[in-house]
């Protein structure tokens, strides 16, 4: 019988899903504490719009189509069932390997897996080294100085890596031995962290300058020791970059110059400043990056509309209170700018002097993550959860082909690829009878949780315009409140759906739901076939089956690949895998593929005592199902932005000593430095000792 650690703190210390109330705070703005905001039973929203945006009625163009409930039906008909999918990946106990597998564990995942702990570092497995390439502060710009957390300003700020680094991305660096490019998200800030003696209630300007500066975006050049593996940054590079809450963003796509984006600011509605909350991203084909905005509400105050509702604006004040230094920052002052947040950015980290694009074409709402792949004629498809309880998740399927090559012309067409597509939004049919899914994890008759699905159309843009495919709502309006599109169509409600990721080997999609402590809890939805536990605390993992070149597809099959927990909890499930022989695990939150296909997944929140974490996992073979942690992180951190290489892994330590109750002069760790220093986020680099490939 496994024995886990007991859990850490105290009732009133835990928020849901494990993490402190600091982060609860500081991260979504409270966002499990304050009302469910789909509260949507898909009825007509049109009014809703309409009052919401206090102008004319709403627009109801020819070329509008409604989404039928036929329409819905026949993706379903077309969809493949999960018998057809082949019992080697097949995602229920019926394709599972029979008994406990033999030999050794898939390649990829032969280390010995690490035990849960509460332990104040970096836990790697034995054999395995580590070193921190970069921290929060240090400069990576020319005329940066050196970091001095007793002398901070905006300007040596915005020379220097951000704070609370999330996802990363290492791209090529061609003609440069040993060098690779990092890019990393700055999430969000916790001042009480950053600041000695700081007070909430009353933050000086200084203060909200250096936050502003410490989110964004950093673009920074590494450079491996070939004998022992390190990793570390090379400071002052040309291609080294910032990208800040005050920097200049294009607003491009079908939504881009729409009187919704328009401030007095920006009377064109094409232009923004900054990007916030930046959470996990993807990389392209062509070579950028794509970051997702994440909880962007908990940055603006005084909202009281029906849309501000439904994004989880609140009516009061921030708790940053940016609101003092910036009118933007404040819905009554400025009703349009929180309209200009919430939208995947792309960058491109080998252009310093480019400006980073909003594409309003991929919709508004919680972007936890912007996942790519190509259809087979080059089109792009993008995958990306909103990461609220009771949301959805959603596909872009481009219009345009990828062109290969580097010249001025290439590179600006390919920047347009996330310009002109559809979106949709997904619904999902489990095939088991509703009396046998009763909320407490149970399989049902038929042994598994599947069924099939829809990527139902929402709004297409083109060139010469967009066009709506959902009743009452014009074009523009999908893309600005597409939370709302999906209410209408009857989108199926999440928990909390997270990064997604589609296999570089089989083509599969997983879809990360991290938890929901209010499924099923009082008026909220009950638990379904694709979100089978109520007050769902320990998250689950979906596996997607479109079809291995067809990504374009509107239809596809699924099942639930990992329902996580404690193994010894009969309502776990490791996609039939002997649930003696695999780490528990708790909060999915970022996922990432290894050279092997195997899946890597992140956790936030951990509710099972330990600290949170890094996890292989196969997806397919005899050995599918295996579960090994690889890694835990120091207290009150976050494993974020996993990225697994040949012969190196990197994560990006979220929020290190976020425990309630912590200051600068009381810190909960004192990671990475030692005692007396200040904590700080920072990116590992984790390696074999003896150099060979990782796992194998």
């Amino acid at each position: 019988m496994r024995k886990l650690l007991p859990l850490i703190g105290t009732p009133s210390q835990s928020h849901p899903g494990g993490r402190s109330a600091m982060t609860c705070r500081f991260r979504c703005g409270d966002a499990c504490f304050h009302e469910v905001p789909n509260t949507s039973d898909n009825a007509y929203v049109g009014d809703v719009i309409a009052g919401a945006i206090g102008r004319r009625s709403v627009m109801r163009a020819a070329a509008v189509v409604t989404v039928a409930a036929a329409a819905g039906t026949a993706g379903v008909a077309g969809a493949p069932s999960a018998a057809a999918v082949p019992a080697e990946a097949a995602g229920g106990p019926g394709g599972a390997p029979g008994g406990k597998p033999g030999g050794k564990a898939a390649r990829g995942l032969r280390y010995d897996s690490v035990a849960p702990n509460t332990a104040d570092a970096v836990t790697v497995p034995d054999g395995y080294a580590q070193n921190v390439v970069i921290r929060w502060g240090e400069p990576i710009l020319r005329g940066a100085p050196a970091f001095d957390p007793e002398n901070q300003t905006a300007a040596a700020q915005a020379g220097q890596f951000g704070y609370n680094n999330d996802f990363l991305a290492l791209l090529p660096l061609p003609g440069e031995c040993d060098r690779q490019l990092l890019v990393a998200n700055h999430e969000y800030t916790d001042e009480v962290l950053m600041f000695r003696g700081y007070d909430p209630a009353n933050p000086t300007r200084g203060q909200v300058e250096v936050a502003w500066a410490a989110h964004g975006l950093a673009a920074v050049v590494v450079e491996e020791d070939r004998r022992t593996g390190r990793l570390t940054a090379v400071p002052r590079h040309h291609l080294n970059r910032r990208v800040t809450a005050t920097t200049e963003f294009r607003l491009t796509g079908p939504a881009a110059g729409s009187d919704l984006l328009k401030t007095s600011a920006d009377p064109t509605g094409r232009k923004v400043l900054g990007t916030l909350n930046n959470c996990s991203g993807g990389t392209t084909p062509w070579g950028t990056t794509l970051h997702g905005e994440e909880n962007f509400n908990q940055y603006f105050a005084g909202g009281g509309r029906p849309t501000d509702k439904r994004y989880g604006i609140g009516t009061g004040a921030t708790e940053r209170k940016w609101e003092r230094f910036d009118k933007r920052f404040d819905v009554a002052q400025e009703p349009n700018e929180v309209h200009r947040f919430g939208y995947v950015v792309e960058f491109d980290p080998y252009d310093p002097t480019s400006t980073p694009r909003k594409h309003t074409a991929l919709g508004r709402f919680k972007h936890e993550a912007a996942t790519v792949r190509l259809t087979e004629d080059g089109r792009p498809v993008v995958y990306s959860g909103d990461d609220e309880r009771f949301d959805y998740f959603y596909k872009f399927v481009g219009s345009k082909r990828m062109k290969k090559g580097s010249s001025r012309a290439v590179r600006e067409h390919n920047l347009s690829l996330l310009d002109e597509g559809t979106l949709y939004v997904a619904r999902l049919t489990g095939d088991s009878p509703a009396i046998e899914i009763d909320g407490s994890g149970r399989l049902p008759a038929d042994g598994e949780f599947d069924g099939s699905g829809v990527w139902i159309p929402i709004a297409t843009a083109t060139a010469e315009g967009a066009v709506s495919h959902v009743e009452g709502m014009s074009a523009e309006e999908v893309f600005v409140f597409t939370r709302l599109a999906g209410d209408k169509v009857g989108a199926t409600k999440m928990d909390r759906p997270e990064d997604i990721q589609p296999s570089p080997v089989t083509g599969k999609v997983y879809v990360v739901l991290t938890n929901n402590g209010n499924r099923g809890v009082g008026a909220n939805a009950k638990a379904d076939e694709a979100n089978p536990r109520n007050a769902n605390k320990h998250g689950h993992i979906l596996e997607l089956t479109e079809g291995r070149n067809r990504p374009e597809s509107t239809s596809f099959a699924w099942s639930l690949f990992l329902v996580a927990g404690d193994p010894d909890d009969p309502a776990t499930y490791f996609a039939g895998f002997p649930k003696d022989d695999v780490s528990p695990i708790s909060c999915p939150d970022n996922v990432a593929f290894d050279p092997h296909g195997n899946l890597w997944i992140s956790t936030d929140g951990n509710q099972l005592g330990s600290h949170d974490g890094l996890f292989g996992v196969a997806t397919r073979g005899s050995r599918r199902g295996e579960l090994k942690q690889f890694l835990t992180v120091p207290t009150g951190a976050e494993t974020c932005g996993p990225l697994v290489q040949d012969r190196r892994v990197l994560v990006a330590v979220q929020h290190p000593g976020e425990v309630d109750g912590a200051t600068v002069d009381k810190p909960a760790s004192t990671w990475p430095d030692g005692p007396g220093k200040i904590v700080r986020p920072a990116v590992v680099a984790v390696w074999r000792k003896d150099g060979r490939d990782i796992g194998v």
